[in-house]
């Protein structure tokens, strides 16, 4: 009952959890035969827990359940029929609900001048709701044009989520680009918008609630 509340008091914590879970145990399951199948099932219960967030932000639940929906659709239709020449239309629609509910996010975090312990998670999981949408794009870019990504090893192989997820981590948080890099023009477009919008987040909206808990520590 105790876990139960505290999921309850911070389901931000709980959203960005999940999220880093099913980028821990998906680089196991990727090379196997069920690896597609067990990832889209990780990301319908990223879905559903995101959703759940939106409902305590100022963004509207029915908005991201309206988006959340199709994804879910066309991820069954992947998991149940193998219809992967879908993905580049789940890849669209599931980077327009991450970027939806990382806006919430950032709208609950600013909407007062106190950073409560929820909001700091916010902060985490943003960021990562953020990564996750643009690697999405990424996904999508790589689909429809093969070759946009090259990497150090397995050169001549489609780029995998992981190393594109690693990729979107790595410009969003400007701490380089590592062994990935996008190579075509619409890839490289997408990559800088990425590093845009990581610095703008950063300096934004991370190093406000830093300074509201300073100023609140300094107050006590």
């Amino acid at each position: 009952m105790k876990s139960f509340r505290l999921m309850q008091r911070h389901p931000s914590a709980v959203l960005m959890l999940v999220q880093l879970l099913g980028m821990l145990v998906y680089p196991f399951l990727e090379d196997t035969a069920g690896g597609k199948t067990a990832f889209n099932v990780i990301g319908i219960i990223v879905l559903v827990f995101a959703t759940r967030m939106v409902r305590r932000t100022p963004g509207h639940a029915w908005v991201s359940a309206s988006i959340a929906l199709p994804v879910i659709v066309l991820l069954g239709l992947q998991i149940f029929f193998n219809m992967y020449y879908l993905l580049p239309f789940q890849s669209v629609m599931e980077a327009l609900f991450y970027f939806y509910a990382a806006g919430s996010l950032i709208a609950y975090m600013m909407e007062d001048r106190e950073a409560t312990t929820d909001e700091l998670f916010a902060a985490g999981a943003t960021f990562t709701l953020l990564a996750w949408g643009f690697t999405h794009l990424f996904v999508m870019i790589e689909a429809i044009s093969p070759g946009s990504f090259a990497a150090a090893v397995n050169v001549s192989s489609p780029r995998t989520w992981t190393e594109l997820n690693y990729l979107s981590f790595a410009l969003l948080s400007s701490t380089g680009i590592g062994d990935v890099i996008p190579l075509t023009s619409y890839a490289r477009a997408v990559a800088s918008v990425e590093m845009l919008v990581g610095i703008m987040y950063l300096t934004a909206v991370v190093t406000r609630l830093i300074g509201f808990t300073v100023q609140h520590s300094s107050t006590k």
